[in-house]
């Protein structure tokens, strides 16, 4: 009888380590971003939005190709690289305040550079999980994962209000790029055989690659119908990120310590759900906690919704902070659960450009969408934007709820 291997496995620890602090460093820089643009460039909704598309243009523009080089290549260097990569474009925000020449455009090409880093991050990162973790493992990985970017997303905000409060956003980016820094370095003495490229096989072609990857997402690998459900989710998720720093600081009237602080419930409710993750998919099954993950954010948003109700009282920041917390909450349900369902179904060979069609996908979505909420929002307001989002996400949970999906298991 085969025994099963133990968990962590060797290695995992440093790489979840260097995982857990650049997590946190990057959601210190979300709400500096935010505060940044809202408050110090006296952008509105519609600038937030364009900050949101140019941090996933990339994904728009290259994530399939870029999934298909990885998938050539061993992914342990290029994390490394691309962690300093986004350390050295983090540092150009402050550096260019320091020198008053910090503007919106610039900002913007900034985090569209930072984002093309991210990407190739991303894409190697994930497929490097399975090297690294044992299938069988593969959903307790991702769920400490998502426990580790939960405490960030916990403690980022609150700390990014605290930075912002004490030395201004531009600065408080700073911390970002330290925590790339120390990534690298973990990564680096992250020991794990990793194949190199068979000689002797087919020439490499690149069309082909990418085309091999689509097919392998939207055709017969059983994951067609996930993968289109997260494209719609993206899409209420754009219009929640261009819309909440707005609705919070202007129209509840909240400091960016206090948004910080609400921010920081999602990090709470993330820790949460992703600690009961695999009781609930052991009692629900796979396609059953990510459907009941989705329908948690249809209420979140509502409660959000309903902070307008309280505005100007202590009402307004509890109500959205109780939102922050189920918003979160379903995140950390869900996320193992679907990267788990995906990285099953997949082989090695497939691994980064599975991970990439999605996300380029999804972040495809998130171009389009986030300028496009933003400006219908400071056209039309905030609050229909806000109960569009919850309809969205709604139509999501049935979606999934009318597809055999409801019953996978893995």
């Amino acid at each position: 009888m085969s025994t099963e291997p133990p968990f962590p496995p060797p290695g995992f620890r440093r790489f979840w380590a260097g995982e857990a602090v650049s997590g946190l460093g990057s959601y210190v820089t979300l709400l500096a971003l935010q505060t940044l643009v809202v408050l110090d460039l006296d952008g509105g909704a519609a600038q937030v939005g364009w900050v949101s598309s140019a941090r996933w243009l990339p994904y728009l523009v290259a994530g399939l190709a870029v999934g298909a080089l990885v998938d050539r290549v061993r992914r342990r260097p290029v994390m490394i690289t691309s962690d300093l990569v986004r350390a050295a474009m983090l540092l150009v925000i402050p550096g260019a305040w320091a020198a008053d020449l910090l503007t919106f455009p610039l900002l913007v090409v900034v985090v569209a550079c930072f984002g093309a880093a991210s990407l190739v991050n991303d894409a190697a990162s994930m497929a490097f999980v399975p090297r690294l973790v044992p299938r069988v493992h593969l959903q307790r990985a991702h769920a400490r994962i998502d426990g580790a970017d939960a405490v960030a997303q916990t403690a980022g905000p609150a700390l990014g209000g605290l930075l912002v409060r004490l030395v201004g956003a531009p600065l408080a980016v700073l911390a970002d790029a330290l925590t790339y820094v120390f990534s690298a370095v973990m990564v680096a003495t992250t020991r794990v055989d990793e194949p190199r490229a068979r000689a002797g096989g087919p020439v490499p072609n690149l069309r082909r690659e990418i085309a091999e990857g689509v097919r392998w997402v939207y055709g017969p690998s059983g994951l067609a119908r996930l993968a289109i459900a997260t494209h719609v989710w993206f899409a209420a998720n754009a219009v929640m990120s261009a819309v909440l720093p707005v609705w919070a600081l202007r129209e509840l009237g909240l400091s960016p310590a206090v948004f910080g602080l609400t921010t920081a419930a999602a990090g709470v409710g993330g820790l949460l759900g992703a600690s009961v993750s695999t009781a609930t998919g052991r009692r629900l099954g796979t396609g059953g906690a990510i459907i009941a993950a989705h329908a948690v954010t249809t209420v979140a948003v509502v409660a959000t919704v309903s902070a307008g109700a309280g505005t100007g009282t202590v009402l307004a920041p509890v109500l959205l902070g109780v939102g922050q917390g189920l918003y979160g909450f379903a995140i950390g349900l869900s996320n193992s659960h679907e990267m788990t369902y995906r990285q099953t179904l997949t082989p090695d060979a497939l691994q980064a450009r599975t991970n990439t069609t999605m996300r380029s996908f999804n972040r495809a979505v998130i171009v389009v969408v986030s300028p496009l909420a933003g400006l219908l929002a400071d056209r039309l307001g905030l609050l229909p934007a806000l109960v569009a989002a919850a309809v969205v996400f709604a139509a999501v949970v049935l979606m999934l709820l009318a597809s055999p999906f409801r019953h996978a298991r893995v």
